[in-house]
């Protein structure tokens, strides 16, 4: 058992918000409080997926909760709505450094945002580890674009995190391809580096309330999460609106919020792909059972960016899962070495089509899937290497 620590994270999303690194982080805390780690939270009330703060009070058992942010107020602009939260969250933190790393062992920076951890690096105490997280390499997503400003951006992007990187004592990678890729980016030194799988974070909840949503009669094609530019948005609207007309009996469903869901709503004209709020944390193991399949897409040349947290849970509920990401990309190797279905390569609509009927029609090893995935994808093996 891991002597007991006294833990500062820093990230501007966490409780109540229900997807993403919010919720990725809240499941990461309450495990570390559950073997006796002392937590506390610099984050912002809850903002996302709407990118609009909510002010809340909400206490999470066992882990002090230090919000700002809540005057914050967050453009459509992607470019710009990100650097406000840059700047508006690394001013708050520089402000709360002073007290709340008193008596701390570890701070624990998640990376994306960054600017709060390359500001307040030198103000701490050179007795407190760091060890940082990385959900996305921004640098990897800012590749391609066009555009003075972005050019800038891309600029800046690199500079911050090799900065904050390099000033880390270890840090956590969610794959093997973003470790690869952050280390050749930014000369890191491979000894400082790790990396664990997100993990699982199904708890067996038995729900029934979402059968009005979805017609038994139905091959159910299901979106649900976060919905950014990461996941392709316009072209996985466009993969099922062409699906819905070519493989008959299916209706396709997204699960999301914010800014970008309401744009492929407003712009939608089949009456068989269908939209939905995020469903409640304790309905989510009904939805993926709900689902016939659940697709996991990234956006072209991006897989070294990140790795879909929801992977787990997917393959955890036996949900039969279609990935649409880069050749050679790093779930492309696991499900090839694990015998999983399925991983696509290519967004070509007639491509995607063929193999979602090939998925449809596929009988898989669910219990070999859920096998793995219990294996591969454990929180315990993240915190063990956090402290190692």
């Amino acid at each position: 058992m891991t002597n007991t620590k006294n833990i500062l994270l820093i990230s501007p999303f966490f409780f109540p918000e229900p997807i993403s690194t919010g919720k990725f982080n809240t499941n990461f805390v309450t495990a570390l409080t559950a073997q006796g780690h002392k937590v506390t939270v610099l984050c912002f009330h809850p903002f996302y997926p709407d990118w609009k703060a909510k002010k809340s009070n909400e206490q999470h058992k066992g882990v002090e909760i230090i919000r700002g942010g809540s005057n914050v107020f967050y453009t459509k602009k992607t470019i710009f709505r990100r650097l406000i939260l840059e700047f508006s969250f690394a001013f708050f933190v520089l402000r709360k450094l002073r007290v709340h790393q008193k008596g701390k062992d570890i701070v624990m920076p998640v990376f994306p945002p960054s600017f709060a951890f390359y500001f307040i690096s030198p103000f701490l105490n050179k007795n407190i580890r760091k060890v940082g997280m990385v959900h996305d390499l921004q640098e990897v997503y800012s590749e391609g674009k066009s555009g003075f400003l972005n050019k800038f951006v891309k600029f800046f992007i690199h500079k911050i995190e090799k900065k904050c990187y390099q000033s880390c004592n270890k840090i956590l990678f969610l794959s093997n391809e973003m470790k690869k890729e952050a280390k050749k980016l930014y000369n890191l030194e491979e000894n400082k580096l790790e990396v664990q799988y997100p993990f699982i974070t199904l708890k067996n909840n038995i729900t029934n309330d979402l059968s009005t949503i979805f017609e038994s009669t139905k091959i159910n094609i299901v979106y649900s999460g976060a919905l950014g530019e990461k996941q392709n948005p316009m072209k996985l609207l466009s993969f099922f609106s062409e699906a819905s007309k070519k493989i008959q009996n299916t209706a396709f469903h997204f699960f999301s919020e914010g800014e970008t869901i309401k744009r492929l709503k407003s712009i939608n004209k089949n009456k068989n792909i269908h939209f939905h709020n995020l469903v409640k944390k304790e309905n989510l193991e009904e939805l993926y059972n709900r689902s016939d399949i659940q697709i996991i897409p990234q956006k072209e040349n991006t897989s070294k960016g990140s790795l879909p947290s929801k992977l787990p849970n997917l393959l955890a509920s036996g949900c039969k899962v279609m990935v649409i990401t880069d050749a050679e990309s790093e779930i492309e190797n696991l499900f090839f070495e694990k015998d999983i279905d399925l991983v696509v390569n290519k967004w070509d609509n007639n491509l995607l089509i063929e193999k979602l009927q090939f998925l449809i029609h596929k009988e898989i090893d669910i219990e070999h899937q859920k096998t793995i995935a219990k294996k591969i994808f454990t929180i315990d093996k993240m915190i063990l290497k956090v402290f190692r």
